[in-house]
Order: C-alpha cells, then sequence, then structure tokens
C-alpha cells in the first residue's frame, strides 16, 4: 500500500542515511521500524499506552457525569422549537 507521511526534514535525513548504511531501501527501514513498534506495544498486553495527556487529567473520568449532566441541558435548550419559528 502507498501513502504519503509528513516527516520533519531532519528526521527524515537520519532515517534515510541509516537506511543507506544498511545498504536497504527506505521504505525497507521505515516498515521494519513500525512492526518493530507494533511489536513492542504487543508485549503490553495488546493494550495501547496511555496518551501522555490523559495521564496528566486522570483520563477526566470524574467528569463524565457533569458532561451527562451539560449534554442534556444543551439538548433540552436547543431540542426545543420556540413557538415564533414553527411554521
Amino acid at each position: 500500500m502507498k501513502t504519503t507521511l509528513d516527516i520533519p526534514d531532519e528526521t527524515f535525513r537520519q532515517v534515510k542515511a541509516r537506511a543507506a548504511l544498511r545498504g536497504i531501501p527506505l521504505r525497507q527501514y521505515v516498515t521494519e521500524a513500525l512492526d518493530e513498534k507494533i511489536r513492542e506495544e504487543g508485549a503490553h498486553g495488546g493494550a495501547l499506552p496511555t496518551p501522555p495527556w490523559m495521564k496528566g487529567f486522570g483520563a477526566l473520568a470524574d467528569l463524565e457525569e457533569e458532561n451527562r449532566r451539560i449534554e442534556g441541558l444543551i439538548a433540552e435548550a436547543f431540542g426545543r422549537i420556540e413557538p415564533e419559528d414553527e411554521t
């Protein structure tokens, strides 16, 4: 499969140079790196790592009830049609 990636110039140069030093195409080097990353994550029980922002905010679990309350208020306010808007 073909895809397009936006890679920072310095990273691209380093990856291209490392692939050349190993005598392999850039495509193979990148594929091997991605395979290694997938295996690494699989070693953690198949679960994806927690994103850094979730660690800092505790996944905002304590706001779940408040979010539902706010969503209900929004649905109530925007879900009704004002008499002047009825046709």
